[in-house]
């Protein structure tokens, strides 16, 4: 059976480009269809209003023509543009389904984590421009063609994420020393974990699954975000990251919540390096909190939890919150524990259950906490959900 792609370019500049890579992915037996983006705009300069009215009625034209594809059974959708027509394809293959196959064959040297933090898109840089073909671009295009057609020819095992969904779990480096053990000990029960990455852009993606109904049950071990979402650090919109599926088990730690997380030495400012800090890569500099930062994050995270409407716990581990929160640790704060404690005793509504434990995160003790309160929350859930059925 042949496959098929839907190729998006801008024809009235990359034509000759488009045309090399649609023969390309024919030759290996894979149907091309080719959607041109070109803005229409006569052989005339835009200005800038000009140019992002014709950039948003493009793309609002080829989202249609897209999904009409997709209903007619597209397997795959690859894009080849530079600035203005990478742009305009960002924006259609971000509203395609978070794992249907799709590439962005490019020139813009972007960083690429809020393009793709929630989305799995795969761009491959051509390197050089898309201005004429020559032997860079031939490769770069016979490579990415080859690509789409394994993408398209493969024979995937896995199911969907919505057909078998697990367990959402959040993780940093500094909290593996959790994560991990807490992984082998659901497995172990039959219990599969989706991790993401809470660097202020894996919690896109968090988000995004839960809504989507990948998840039965949320662990959000690591609450990191908070701080670069409202203090400091890289981070792309999340306005959902920790209230999506509300209705859901959920468990909260407070993991990572006790630093800001800013990018390599040199760029932090020099304000923050006066207090307790750590280079936790060279590309990674961990700044601690001052305690009335933690009062702030703790209120807010205090206020999601209380508008969570599913069986919710949290889970204190009064003898860190992260690798280098312990005795010896270089951003150790017993002050900045008790902070957090005394909010979430302060603010916490009687629907979600405190466990207030002496035990490092990483503990083994907090990982059989985390076990049997999960197993708790989701008896709840069940006995909730029968007692529904009988009034229906």
């Amino acid at each position: 059976m042949t496959s098929s792609v839907l190729l998006l370019a801008t024809l009235e500049t990359k034509n000759e480009e488009a045309r090399y890579l649609a023969q390309c992915l024919q030759d290996h037996d894979v149907s091309v269809q080719i959607l041109d983006l070109s803005l229409d705009a006569g052989g005339k300069i835009l200005d800038g209003p000009a140019k992002t009215r014709a950039i948003d009625e493009t793309s609002t034209k080829a989202l249609g023509q897209v999904a009409d594809a997709l209903d007619q059974g597209t397997d795959a959708v690859i894009g080849l543009g530079g600035g203005t027509s990478g742009e305009i394809i960002l924006k259609v293959l971000r509203t395609l389904p978070i794992t249907f196959a799709k590439v962005l064959v490019t020139t813009l040297p972007f960083d690429p984590r809020t393009a793709i933090a929630d989305n799995s898109i795969i761009l491959v840089p051509t390197l050089v421009d898309i201005c004429g073909l020559n032997a860079t671009l031939r490769e770069v295009l016979e490579n990415a063609a080859a690509m789409m057609a394994g993408i398209c020819y493969s024979r995937r095992k896995a199911g969907s994420c919505v057909e078998y969904p697990s367990i959402g779990l959040t993780a940093l480096g500094a909290t593996e020393g959790a994560v991990g053990p807490l992984i082998t000990s659901l497995k172990k029960r039959g219990q599969e974990a989706t991790v993401f990455h809470a660097n202020g852009y894996g919690g896109a993606a968090f988000s995004r699954f839960a809504r989507i109904g990948a998840f039965h049950a949320i662990i959000d071990l690591t609450p990191h975000e908070m701080t670069r979402l409202h203090l400091a650090g890289a981070h792309v919109p999340m306005p959902d990251r920790f209230t999506a599926a509300s209705a859901l088990p959920r468990i909260v730690l407070p993991g990572a919540l006790n630093f800001i997380g800013f990018g390599e030495r040199s760029l932090v400012p020099p304000a923050y390096l006066t207090r307790p800090h750590y280079e936790h890569s060279g590309f990674f500099t961990h700044v601690q909190l001052t305690p009335d930062e933690m009062r702030q994050m703790a209120e807010k995270l205090a206020s999601a939890l209380n508008v969570c409407t599913g069986p919710r716990a949290l889970i204190v581990p009064m003898g860190g919150f992260s690798h280098q929160d312990r005795p010896g640790g270089i951003i150790e704060s017993e002050e900045l524990r008790a902070v957090f404690l005394s909010v979430m005793q302060e603010m916490l509504c009687d629907e979600v259950t405190v466990h207030i434990r002496k035990e490092h995160i990483a503990d083994q003790a907090i990982i059989a906490c985390i076990i049997d309160t999960l197993d708790h929350l989701i008896s709840i859930e069940s006995s909730n959900n029968q007692t529904v059925k009988r009034r229906l």
